[in-house]
């Protein structure tokens, strides 16, 4: 018998009409469903597919194999074929191979890649070693490996990003060459310590991200042909804007494939190098060797480039010599932590940078932000609530000829979004914004200004989105803040 309580989903047995008549007896006796849940208990007969299905819906998808390897390492009476003192004196080779140790953390890597995961986080507590995935931006918890097991694990993984295993208590980083069913993929892994052990967070390098085409970011024509027009110029600098995990980097990636061409020369200089692009030259920001960000700018600008990528501006001598560089027939592109396209001005103001360098120098700024994409599958028509019609400020002919979409959560999707892709605001510097930059006006004048121009915000760009079909209204709203529009 199973007994699962969800939100909206009755609960589910896949016993006879029998055991359905004494167990919604038993599961009322002594119990108030009115104080236990906020819900009305309906209790039913369930196959064990719908079952699964509903848990998918609800709490993601669970890894089989993973979930099946723990348990039988747990339960069972296992030589884990991996001590601390192998570990020691052994990297790994052909002589572990076999362990069941190894298979879990191999099937752990394997399967997230399965899953479209972004991330791997292990994270010790104080009495569970939890694992979780981050799938389309949201993590998802997992059956994680027995507490008993978590130095191993952790060592395991430090041998294989070529960290040392002797240092716990200092921050490492490291990265593995792992094969998955099809392709080979990179995992970038940091290793901190906590309180409870070390937490490893691993993230998946799939190169074929950084393949797409500009339309498969989630441009609509119109702000395609803009962008499109921005990264064409001859010099000047674009900046990309947003929080970390945003896509800027997959947008900077995509945007050098497109003018890749044998007659440019490009150079990029980041920290660290995350995907390595054919016919592009990459450097690898090292403090400890002193090659900072502006030392290697630098040193780039004598390899007489005709486009640079900076991964991020961080200071005033990285983003001067940036702009300066842009002032000199050289395109440049670099990525700014700003919540709108209008605050980057006022950012690298802020940061030092003068501003007529500024004015002169900046050619186009846009921020993004990643939503979740209705599944294909599973989407069916939707009508938004009158909190979504507010804060979206749908109007009723848009209300009319809208495509929108909700996904109801299938085996193929995780809670009925599947893949992500970008929302836009491209702010396009004129002689006028020129004049208000050189100003030293403050953002708010220049986020009018930039809407007189006829720059869509976030939200409203995420809005035609959903009304496309693409996303969901409540995607929208939790992405973007109504203080940015």
């Amino acid at each position: 018998m199973i007994l699962k309580s969800f939100d909206a989903v009755p609960l589910s047995f896949d016993h006879g009409a029998q055991v359905r008549a004494s167990v919604g007896q038993s599961a009322t006796a002594g119990f108030d469903r009115r104080q236990g849940l906020p819900k009305e208990l309906v209790v039913q007969v369930a196959t064990p597919g719908e079952i699964e299905t509903a848990i998918s819906r609800y709490y993601g998808k669970t890894d089989d194999s993973v979930s099946r390897m723990i348990q039988d390492i747990t339960e069972g009476d296992v030589d884990l074929g991996l001590d601390m003192g192998a570990l020691d004196d052994d990297a790994g080779g052909d002589d572990d191979a076999d362990a069941p140790l190894i298979k879990l953390v191999n099937s752990i890597i394997v399967e997230a890649f399965k899953a479209r995961a972004s991330d791997i986080h292990l994270e010790p507590l104080e009495h569970s070693f939890r694992m979780r995935y981050r799938v389309d931006g949201v993590c998802h918890e997992l059956q994680g490996p027995p507490k008993r097991l978590q130095p191993s694990i952790i060592s395991r993984l430090k041998i294989m990003s070529n960290m040392s295993i002797q240092e716990k208590r200092i921050p490492q980083d490291g990265r593995i060459q792992a094969s998955v069913p099809g392709k080979k993929i990179d995992l970038r892994v940091s290793c901190l310590p906590t309180t409870h052990g070390e937490s490893i967070v691993m993230r998946i390098l799939d190169k074929e991200g950084v393949k797409l085409g500009l339309g498969q970011l989630g441009f609509f024509a119109d702000d395609e042909q803009t962008f499109e027009r921005l990264i064409g110029l001859p010099d000047g600098i674009l900046l990309v804007t947003g929080p970390t995990g945003s896509g800027k980097t997959t947008t900077l990636y995509a945007v050098l494939n497109y003018i890749n061409r044998p007659d440019r020369k490009i150079i990029t200089v980041e920290d660290p190098v995350e995907y390595q692009l054919s016919g592009i030259n990459q450097v690898q920001v090292s403090e400890v060797v002193g090659l900072t960000f502006s030392n290697a700018l630098r040193a780039m600008l004598r390899q007489a480039p005709n486009v640079v990528m900076l991964g991020e501006i961080r200071d005033m001598e990285t983003a001067t010599i940036a702009i300066n560089a842009s002032l000199t027939g050289h395109l440049v592109f670099s990525t700014l932590h700003t919540n709108d396209a209008p605050s980057a001005v006022t950012r690298l103001i802020d940061i030092g940078v003068k501003p007529f360098l500024i004015a002169s120098g900046t050619r186009g700024l846009m921020a993004q932000r990643l939503v979740r994409r209705i599944c294909a599958n599973c989407g069916e028509d939707y009508a938004p609530t009158p909190y979504e019609i507010e804060s979206l400020n749908f109007t009723p002919e848009e209300l009319k000829n809208s495509q929108m979409k909700m996904g109801k959560g299938c085996g193929k999707c995780s809670k009925g979004y599947r893949g992500r892709f970008g929302i836009y605001e491209i702010f396009v510097i004129d002689d006028e914004v020129r004049k208000l930059i050189f100003d030293q006006a403050p953002s708010s004048v220049l986020r009018a200004r930039s809407r007189e121009m006829g720059m869509r915000s976030l939200r409203q760009d995420g809005a035609r989105k959903a009304l496309a079909g693409m996303t969901s209204p409540e995607e929208v709203i939790a992405i973007t803040s109504k203080d940015i529009e």
